[in-house]
């Protein structure tokens, strides 16, 4: 039996999709039998739509799994967030990325979705070298997916596949609010 190499790809860019065109694929993964596993370093204080969907598609095996592990946005500027709190998100980013570290080399999923971890190295919570060096010796047969705006130059050279997504038109420049089902 030949082991088939895992991809890595990258979702970047300014605009809209990042997160849902990972979900698509995990969707995907998870269609075709395999075992998903979805870590948000960034999400974990509103209940998202794609909590409810990916729960529901878990319900009954273990075949994926999504777990919100931060609390909300990060605006690291002293207008809109204090460095205490900063530091607190960062013990968030740092406590995740154990978890990374163990699934990844627990050789127990198929592909790894790790959301909005580009935002996370880009604010200086974790380095994009320990990312790079984890995607190197994970199993050779891994699959995973990084989202976020800001990718590190490292981790592009990496990848097997890098989509930038870009921002030509968007509602809230209009003032328009998100709305649930289509943005959260």
């Amino acid at each position: 039996m030949t082991v088939q190499k895992g991809l890595v790809l990258i979702n970047t860019g300014t605009g809209k999709g990042k997160t849902t065109a990972a979900l698509g694929t995990a969707i995907r993964a998870w269609g075709d039998g395999q075992k998903v596993l979805i870590l948000q370093f960034i999400k974990g204080a509103w209940k998202y739509g794609e909590l409810k969907a990916v729960e529901t598609l878990g319900e009954g095996n273990d075949r994926i799994q999504i777990r919100p592990m931060g609390d909300g946005f990060i605006f690291h500027n002293k207008d809109k967030e204090s460095e205490e709190e900063f530091r607190r998100k960062t013990e968030l980013a740092k406590e995740a990325w154990q978890m990374v570290e163990k699934e990844v080399m627990s050789d127990a999923w198929d592909l790894i979705v790790l959301d909005e971890i580009n935002y996370a190295i880009h604010f200086g919570m974790i380095s994009a070298g320990e990312v790079a060096e984890l995607i190197q010796k994970r199993p050779e047969r891994l699959n995973m997916i990084l989202t976020g705006r800001y990718a590190e130059q490292q981790l592009i050279d990496l990848a097997d596949t890098v989509t930038e997504m870009t921002l030509v038109k968007h509602a809230f420049q209009k003032g328009i609010r998100a709305r649930k089902g289509i943005e959260f």
